[in-house]
């Protein structure tokens, strides 16, 4: 599928974002993010949370969870490591400028990865499924908590109508469920284990994939 978001233009709407990100989002992500870190605390050892952003969701791990951060913006990562030294956060053990696609850890690596409100945020979704994998063990769980676009009726008229917008500042709207079924179904050696919505209203949705191959 063509791009539709680049790399770059994520980067500037994010750094743009950065200073009031938490103000804005907080509020509104808050029961995904919750949510997605109870997940992964119950998994525990050691987890790969992508598009951390501000860090705003790292003192809500246990601190026996070994948590590394990656964001695309420096931005962003700039508040969270302030956040991590302010809060004393010492199971933090990195925080990293990286793409989600091109992912500098190994094969294997981690026993989760979240990824909170990013599938729609990345400019090909599937290629960095595929690396979120790659960087899993076996056994281990990809957490998304995101928006899925709807499949019909009024919402989807405003999604597509929202779309161009959205893009500008960083996100596309209009993200079926279907993309991930696909994507699933192509990359294989994985299980869905999980589809929950979340709030406001359901428009977001906690999903959970274990690595079986």
């Amino acid at each position: 599928m063509t791009n539709d978001i680049d790399r770059a233009g994520v980067a500037r709407a994010y750094a743009a974002w950065a200073p009031v990100y938490d103000m804005v989002f907080g509020k509104v992500f808050d029961a995904g993010r919750k949510s997605t870190i109870a997940v992964a605390d119950a998994i525990g050892g050691r987890v790969l949370d992508v598009g951390v952003g501000t860090g705003l969701s790292l003192s809500d791990y246990s601190r026996t969870t070994k948590l590394h951060g990656v964001d695309i913006s420096e931005p962003m990562l700039r508040k969270a490591q302030e956040r991590v030294r302010a809060q004393n956060l010492t199971n933090v053990e990195t925080l990293s400028v990286m793409d989600a696609k091109n992912l500098a850890f190994p094969n294997g690596t981690f026993d989760a990865v979240v990824a909170q409100y990013v599938i729609t945020a990345v400019p090909d979704p599937e290629a960095t499924l595929d690396d979120f994998m790659r960087v899993l063990k076996p056994g281990g769980e990809l957490i998304l908590v995101n928006h899925i676009g709807a499949e019909s009726g009024p919402r989807k008229i405003f999604e597509l109508a929202f779309a161009p917008l959205a893009r500008r500042l960083g996100w596309r709207p209009e993200f079926p469920w279907a993309r991930l079924v696909n994507w699933a179904a192509r990359h294989g050696g994985v299980t869905l284990v999980e589809r929950r919505p979340m709030p406001p209203m359901g428009h977001f949705s906690l999903i959970r994939y274990r690595k079986t191959g």
